[in-house]
C-alpha cells in the first residue's frame, strides 16, 4: 500500500513537472492532484526532496535491471540516458528550478552503487584482495563525478547527442583504467 500511495505522488509530481520547475510545485499541488491529503505526504516523505529523489532512483531502478557489472555497464548507462530523454521535462524541470549541485547530489546517489559494484566485481576477478577500501572509494567517487559531469554537460546541450555516442566514447575509458587503477593500488600494498 505504501509504495502506491509513493508511486502515486511520484506520478503527480511528473505531472506537474510537465507545466513548470521544481520550485514552482508545491506539495499541496502534488496531493491534490493525486487525490491525497497533506499530512499523508510528510507520512512518506519528510520534504519534496526527498519525493524527487525516490521518484528518481525507483525510476533507475526500474531501467537498470541486471544491468550492474563490469561487462553490462554500459548498457546500464546507456539505458540511464534513455530514461533521461524520454523524461525530458522531468529532468529539464528539475535542473532548471533546483541548484546545480541538487542536482548533482540526486545524479551520485544513482550512479555510485553502480560503480560501486563495477569496481568491486573488477578487483575480485583481478583477485586483489590487497585494495584497500579506501582506495576502491577513491575509483568510485572519481568516477561517479566524471559519470555525473558527462550526463549533466549532455543535458545543458539539450540532450542532442546520441547516448550510445557517449557510451561508445566511455567504453574504452572505464575498460582500461578501472583495472589498471586497481592493478597500482594493489602494488602500493
Amino acid at each position: 500500500m505504501a509504495d502506491i500511495t509513493k508511486k502515486a505522488l511520484a506520478f503527480s509530481l511528473k505531472e506537474l513537472l510537465k507545466e513548470k520547475t521544481i520550485n514552482k510545485i508545491t506539495i499541496g499541488e502534488i496531493c491534490e492532484k493525486a487525490g491525497l491529503r497533506r499530512q499523508t505526504f510528510y507520512y512518506h516523505f519528510a520534504d519534496l526532496p526527498e519525493l524527487v529523489e525516490w521518484t528518481c532512483y525507483t525510476e533507475v531502478e526500474s531501467v537498470l535491471k541486471e544491468n550492474r557489472t563490469y561487462n553490462s555497464w554500459q548498457e546500464g548507462f546507456l539505458d540511464i540516458f534513455k530514461l533521461a530523454r524520454k523524461e525530458k521535462y522531468f529532468l529539464l524541470n528539475i535542473y532548471h528550478g533546483v541548484s546545480l549541485e541538487l542536482l548533482q547530489n540526486y545524479l551520485r546517489k544513482l550512479t555510485f552503487p553502480l560503480l560501486k559494484k563495477v569496481v568491486d566485481e573488477v578487483c575480485a576477478s583481478l583477485n586483489l584482495d590487497d585494495v584497500s577500501e579506501t582506495d576502491k572509494g577513491f575509483i568510485e567517487r572519481f568516477y561517479t563525478v566524471a559519470f555525473v559531469d558527462i550526463m549533466i554537460s549532455w543535458v545543458d546541450r539539450d540532450m542532442k547527442e546520441d547516448p550510445k555516442d557517449i557510451i561508445d566514447h566511455l567504453s574504452p575509458l572505464v575498460k582500461g583504467t578501472i583495472p589498471n587503477a586497481l592493478k597500482a593500488y594493489s602494488c602500493r600494498n
